[in-house]
């Protein structure tokens, strides 16, 4: 007689029981446990993503522009030099000397080295170097005024090599560094994706 009543009472003791396990699963387990969880899992390699953060916003290279200008002015003098040398100052032969042509170097490195782009900027340093020698061989075997333009040109030389060394210096520096950095970073990588296999 008394099933009828029983039965709907039974069923909300187990409503009750039900709610009662679910309230006491979402007490253990919060709904970012499984963030938390993920993150955990992540920690090891949290020193990795802060030198990476650190490293995208070192700080960047700060260029000498003095030492670029003094360069490209001097690449100017010598240009100047070089066609009036050997055009009418004191030429190899009267009326000028093919020499002159050796401007047509330094006025295609002119461009690049007004535009301070580092390429331009190294291989005209190494360039230079033939201009240097050849104005210390003029200083020493020429007389007289040609002489002393060959010592001017080998002068000139020698402050275009220092002022584009002191420009381009502080960038092959940082590039150093960055593939050391790169280099650190992805072997971190390497073993900690082989901690995490393990």
């Amino acid at each position: 007689m008394n099933d009828p009543d029983l039965q709907p009472a039974e069923r909300e003791d187990s409503r009750r029981a039900t709610h009662a396990h679910r309230a006491e699963s979402r007490a253990a387990n919060p709904p970012g446990h499984a963030a938390n969880a993920a993150h955990a899992a992540q920690a090891p390699h949290a020193p990795l993503a802060a030198g990476a953060s650190l490293h995208a916003t070192a700080v960047p290279v700060q260029p000498k522009t003095t030492a670029a200008r003094v360069a490209a002015v001097t690449l100017v003098a010598m240009i100047a030099l070089a066609v009036t040398w050997e055009g009418w100052l004191a030429p190899l032969r009267p009326g000028g000397s093919l020499l002159v042509l050796k401007a047509l170097p330094l006025l295609s490195a002119l461009p690049g080295v007004w535009r301070r782009r580092l390429y331009t900027l190294q291989w005209a340093s190494m360039l230079i170097l033939l201009y240097f020698a050849e104005g210390v061989v003029r200083g020493w075997s020429d007389h007289g005024l040609s002489a002393r333009l060959g010592w001017l040109q080998a002068v000139l030389a020698v402050i275009f090599f220092a002022s584009t060394l002191a420009y381009v210096g502080p960038f092959k520096r940082a590039a150093k560094r960055r593939a050391k950095q790169a280099a650190a970073e992805a072997a971190n990588g390497t073993a900690g994706s082989e901690t995490r296999h393990d």
